[in-house]
């Protein structure tokens, strides 16, 4: 009756179904045990020796490098001035164009200045003339001279006969007091012909520095030649090769007064990174040691370099308004030096005056 009983038949399908599908679950579940069992090992042994390699290598190098990220690339910028002044009738360069050493910048209008080289001209040409007329005088004084030697003769022989004569008391002593007067009256033309003559002797002569020209001449010729250097000054060329900065003063039309900075060059020969490092960095740092330089704005690139020079004072020593260190809230604060990178290398990529820098140096090498 067990047998054809339906329950009972149910009930032992349900164990045997139970049966059957216990195994497979077990074998799911050792799966993930066994390979958490590899795992362990391998993390207990991998980890300990990870922080091993980190914290020698921050051993090993622990004071061997000093850098900073405050440090600015550096070029020579120069402030180009008109040396004369007037209007801009000609600009020949733009904003960030390069230009080569000798190149023109602007011009300046030349016409005033010509004109003061013509009146320069001719006033050689009125000096020229002064000193034919000097020259002239310098003849009629010899003469004079002549003259009045010739006159002093005559007045001493009259005079010496009137003197004969009176000791013999055949003349009169308004005669001979007349004859004496006429010998000092030679005697004072011969001066002033002696004076005559050295005067337009030293307005003939010779000007400074042995070039034989009258000094009339040569002080008219020297204001010909500056009159000629302000002429050429009027053409401003660049004094470095480089980048035009700074050129919107650069305008046609506009007024360029002397000494006023109209525009500047960037130079390319040379660039430099400053970095200022703080003072408890500069222990070991000294001239020579090799530094490295990469740069915000150009992910990836690093350029090689060295210390060039140490500077001589902290930055606020520098600044417009020092810190006043003498007062009663007077608080501590880690001064930076300016260090002077040079750049070893060419860069593949266009170096910028002023690009944040982050420069690292090696102080292995002791000072």
């Amino acid at each position: 009756m067990a047998d054809a009983d339906p329950r009972i038949d149910r009930a032992s399908a349900t164990e045997t179904e139970t049966v059957i599908l216990a195994p497979p679950l077990t074998g799911m579940t050792e799966a993930p045990a066994k390979r958490r069992v590899w795992l362990c090992p391998v993390l207990m042994i991998s980890v300990p020796l990870l922080l091993i390699a980190i914290a020698g290598y921050f051993w090993l190098t622990a004071g061997r490098f000093v850098s900073t990220d405050n440090a600015y690339l550096q070029q020579d910028k120069v402030s180009v001035s008109a040396d004369v002044a007037g209007r801009i009738v000609e600009v020949a360069v733009r904003e960030n164009q390069p230009v080569k050493a000798g190149q023109l910048l602007f011009r300046i209008d030349p016409a005033p200045y010509r004109i003061a080289l013509a009146q320069a001209e001719a006033a050689i040409a009125t000096a020229r003339v002064q000193v034919s007329t000097l020259a002239t005088d310098s003849g009629s004084a010899a003469a004079d001279i002549s003259s009045a030697k010739a006159d002093i003769a005559l007045a001493q022989a009259t005079y010496g006969r009137q003197a004969e004569l009176m000791k013999q008391g055949f003349t009169t002593r308004a005669s001979f007091d007349a004859a004496a007067q006429q010998v000092a009256a030679a005697r004072a033309r011969l001066a002033t012909a002696n004076a005559s003559a050295n005067k337009a002797r030293v307005q003939v002569g010779s000007g400074t520095g042995g070039s034989g020209a009258p000094a009339a001449v040569q002080a008219a010729m020297v204001q010909r030649d500056k009159a000629a250097l302000d002429l050429a000054r009027t053409a401003v060329y660049a004094p470095v090769a480089g980048t035009i900065s700074q050129s919107d003063r650069l305008q046609v039309g506009q007024m360029m007064i002397t000494g006023l900075p109209a525009v500047s060059v960037v130079a390319a020969h040379a660039a430099w990174v400053e970095a200022n490092f703080k003072e408890t960095d500069l222990n070991k740092m000294c001239v020579g040691q090799p530094a490295e330089m990469a740069f915000e704005a150009y992910g990836g690139l690093k350029l090689k370099g060295h210390v060039q020079s140490i500077g001589a004072g902290t930055g606020s020593e520098f600044s417009v308004l020092p810190a006043q260190n003498a007062t009663g809230n007077w608080v501590k604060v880690t001064q930076r030096v300016p260090v002077r990178i040079a750049i070893d290398a060419a860069s593949p990529r266009p170096l910028i005056a002023g690009l944040s820098t982050n420069v690292t140096v090696d102080v292995r090498g002791h000072c």
